[in-house]
């Protein structure tokens, strides 16, 4: 009788033991399913304050952590006068082979964030530049705003404009700038994920609107007066205004003592 009672005694400490490991563990997948809920979908719309001072801009500390946490760039080098030049080619405007031409004679690499419609309509630019040693980089297939995204969304984006440039001159490509300069802590996880560094910005201006186009000596004294180390130059193809300065503002940076680099030679 005693030796059952023992027996009842140590299933009932067996049954409590099973049950506190099943709240363990279920305590465990509640934190990571917690954890994996608290990624921001918050969307980030990217911004700068320029010094005209030659130094570097404000960025947004809380948007640059993010984005540096990803994997992501928008600054290099703070001591060293080096800029990294990048043109955004959503479509083209008839200009893009006066500004490769421009890169050749001056020895410029860039890069060149396309769309599909870009590589679907100019697919022999898009050889030249990769001929020419220039970056391909990835806008995305329709240039939607990744932070509306579904993460499958997402990756159809990415993902079917890499395999079509892949497809056609066996070229991979890994850097990317999402379309409006948008993106949230969720898109940009779900891109690098994809191994893709998201590139932003140092520099801007308005140049896209082709109706509107900058006056050229007001955009030439913007862009230089705003020349500053670690700069990340974004710059639009389908500007007459760019095209047409590009190669004094390459000119003058350098006498100034700056070195263009490409993104494969970043230096934080």
């Amino acid at each position: 009788m005693k030796g059952k009672k023992i027996k009842a005694i140590m299933i009932i400490i067996l049954i409590f033991l099973i049950l506190i490991l099943s709240m363990e563990l279920l305590n465990k997948n509640k934190t990571i399913q917690t954890s994996a809920d608290i990624v921001s979908t918050k969307k980030i719309e990217w911004g700068i304050k320029r010094n005209n001072n030659h130094e570097q801009p404000d960025v947004g500390s809380e948007n640059r952590k993010i984005l540096e946490e990803n994997n992501g760039i928008c600054l290099g080098n703070k001591e060293e006068k080096i800029l990294y030049l990048t043109f955004d080619e959503g479509y083209e405007a008839g200009f893009t082979p006066k500004i490769l031409e421009v890169l050749k004679e001056n020895d410029v690499k860039a890069t060149f964030f396309i769309t599909a419609h870009y590589l679907n309509t100019q697919e022999d630019l898009v050889k030249q530049m990769i001929d020419e040693g220039h970056i391909i980089g990835n806008h995305t297939v329709n240039h939607k705003s990744m932070p509306e995204l579904s993460e499958e969304e997402i990756k159809k984006e990415v993902m079917d404009l890499h395999t079509a440039i892949y497809e056609k001159f066996g070229y991979e490509m890994k850097y990317i700038r999402p379309p409006k300069g948008e993106f949230s802590e969720k898109s940009i996880k779900c891109t690098n994920s994809l191994g893709y560094k998201t590139v932003m910005w140092s520099f801007a201006y308005e140049d896209w609107n082709e109706s509107k186009q900058p006056n050229e000596e007001k955009a030439k004294e913007k862009i230089i007066s705003n020349f500053h180390d670690g700069e990340i130059i974004l710059l639009h193809g389908n500007s007459k205004t760019n095209t047409n300065i590009l190669d004094s503002i390459i000119k003058e940076a350098k006498n100034m003592g700056y070195v263009f680099r490409s993104l494969d030679e970043f230096k934080k």
